[in-house]
């Protein structure tokens, strides 16, 4: 039987969770920023045809009168979190084998399925729509990179309605001379000029190449992609996510940081972050990095920027972890500067429990507390029990003047209706 992949992407995923429990945005332009209210991260289709880009910074742009109407967003990643985790379910409700890929872009394996391909991308679309509110694009083939091919194409021409169907190979060989190699997923800048001095301009250029020449060229990434391209599946569809190499947690401050008390704070914040990360996933790391920094912009001694690690005994603590974190900041402190950032790593993961624990020196109890407050705060909301030494007013934080309520995990910020 042959295979069917499909890729469903979210349409301007952060600015569209915005929408989508504000009606009043509908048509509205959107735009939601970094974190310190920085630059522009995600664009609403609206805000786009004003001439939004990527990275525009919002203290350049927020007062051109041409954008006077755009609605501005701090970014509200437990927000985009949840309904990320709401699309996956739906998709789940209906198809057998669901890959998250991206906070917004899932895999599905539609193989098998009895419905004529481009009606059941339509009808996930209208699912997805229907719970979530959030809009979409799916393209489908017998390839997850002929799937983000389509994806592509269906995001880019408005009268494909949302849905790509490459499945069909004579489809794919009318498309490809009129599509450029570098529209390939993992297909680069760099590589895509290589491609082009090898006189691949198109994706029919670069599926008739020697595989040889490829291989020599793009190693056996780009091998695969070829094949992928040709209708030959080598990326199976992953039913379990993969464990991360590492957790990192790294803010900019809303304000600069002069005092000690004040770094420790954030560096405990981070850590406690890290470690609801690392329970949650059933890990524990074995390696502890912390690193600060003053503003890259200043210049001459007070230009200050540190970082240190140290391998520990593998735990998944948070009190065990704060632990480790203040010690290597305790090295790396220097006053009389204003530091700009500060974050942590944590890295040589592993299952927990997955360590000898004949031979441990560490506390049970400190893992068992850590527990303890992770069952509190999934029953009673995020930050309702936290390590003191992480901080309650956090006048540090980063800038949210523009932040939305977070409308599907707090109780107190959910929508009433009269």
């Amino acid at each position: 039987m042959a295979r069917v992949f499909a890729l469903i992407d979210a349409n301007s995923f952060y600015c569209s969770c915005e929408k989508a429990f504000q009606p009043a945005l509908r048509d509205r332009p959107v735009v939601v920023l970094s974190n310190n209210d920085g630059c522009a991260i995600s664009r609403s289709a609206e805000a786009k045809a004003l001439g939004v880009e990527m990275g525009d910074a919002w203290h350049l742009v927020h007062r051109r009168p041409e954008l006077r109407d755009v609605a501005w967003f701090s970014s509200n990643y437990t927000l985009y979190g949840d309904m990320s985790r709401r699309i996956f379910q739906v998709l789940c409700e209906h198809v057998p084998h669901v890959e998250p890929y991206s906070i917004d872009e899932m895999f599905l394996d539609l193989t098998g399925m009895p419905q004529p391909i481009p009606e059941l991308c339509a009808d996930l679309r209208e699912a997805v729509d229907r719970i979530t509110k959030i809009p979409t694009c799916v393209g489908a083939g017998p390839t997850k990179v002929i799937a983000k091919l389509a994806n592509r194409l269906a995001k880019k021409d408005p009268t494909m309605n949302g849905v790509c169907d490459l499945t069909q190979e004579s489809v794919r060989a009318a498309l490809y001379p009129h599509l450029p190699v570098g529209a390939v997923w993992g297909i680069g800048r760099a590589q895509e000029a290589r491609l082009q001095s090898m006189g691949a301009n198109t994706i029919a250029d670069f599926v008739r190449l020697p595989a040889r020449m490829v291989r020599q060229a793009m190693s056996v990434t780009g091998a695969r992609l070829q094949a992928e391209l040709q209708g030959v599946s080598c990326l199976p569809l992953s039913e379990t996510v993969p464990s991360p190499k590492g957790i990192t947690v790294s803010r900019s401050f809303g304000r600069p940081v002069d005092t000690y008390s004040d770094l420790r704070e954030a560096v405990c914040a981070h850590m406690t972050r890290a470690g609801e990360k690392l329970r949650a996933q059933g890990l524990q790391a074995e390696t502890v990095t912390v690193f600060i920094m003053t503003n890259p912009r200043d210049t001459g001694p007070l230009r200050y920027s540190a970082q240190l690690n140290r391998t520990i005994e593998p735990t998944s603590s948070t009190f065990e972890l704060i632990r480790e974190a203040t010690t290597l900041l305790n090295a790396m402190w220097r006053g009389g500067r204003s530091y700009f950032k500060a974050g942590i790593m944590l890295g040589g993961l592993s299952p927990a429990g997955s360590s000898n624990q004949l031979l441990s020196v560490r506390n049970p109890r400190s893992e068992a507390a850590s527990k303890v407050m992770d069952a509190l705060n999934a029953r009673f909301g995020r930050g309702t029990v936290i390590p003191l030494s992480s901080g309650i007013k956090r006048t540090w934080s980063p800038r949210s003047s523009m932040l939305s309520r977070r409308y599907t995990t707090s109780i107190e910020e959910m929508l009433t209706v009269r």
